[in-house]
């Protein structure tokens, strides 16, 4: 998962990098060849999207070394973290779900994926088997059962 996100990132990065670096100077080349700098909405355009490349970059090398940190560090072995597939059931209706944790970048809810910083992935957080969680929402307060856990390590030793 990891690995994913750093692949992603780097893309991203590359792509803006490119931009930054041999797309924008040529845009920005070809409105000062139109003349007066003032009134020359291309010229304005172009170093207002130059300004905002880049921040995202400065933006997505700190993410990228978030991520470089995340996976320097170890994720618990027999709790919740990022990496792991839980299941639960709500005490409230029965019904049994399943997540994966995941960054936030790769968060899906209908793939079941939810991030740490989510209300339910804080929740579940740091939770072991057996573990009753109460997940806090706006209008409800749900109360969950952790039935089964798969962290990274387990996954990683089936496979």
């Amino acid at each position: 998962m990891l690995r994913e996100m750093k692949e992603k990132l780097s893309r991203e990065i590359e792509q803006l990098s490119y931009e930054l670096n041999v797309t924008l100077p040529q845009a920005i080349a070809t409105a000062v060849e139109m003349g007066d700098l003032r009134e020359n909405s291309e010229y304005k355009a172009a170093l207002e999207r130059q300004q905002f490349v880049q921040a995202r970059l400065g933006q997505l090398h700190q993410r990228m070394q978030q991520v470089t940190q995340l996976a320097n560090h170890e994720a618990p072995a027999d709790r919740v973290g990022l990496g792991s597939r839980v299941k639960v059931r709500d005490l409230g209706t029965d019904e049994v779900e399943e997540f994966m944790v995941v960054l936030a970048e790769l968060m899906d809810i209908d793939a079941g994926h939810i991030s740490l910083g989510s209300p339910l992935g804080r929740a579940l957080a740091d939770r072991r088997v057996g573990d009753e969680v109460q997940l806090r929402l706006p209008t409800i307060t749900r109360r969950l059962v952790v039935l089964e856990l798969i962290t990274v390590h387990d996954a990683g030793a089936s496979a």
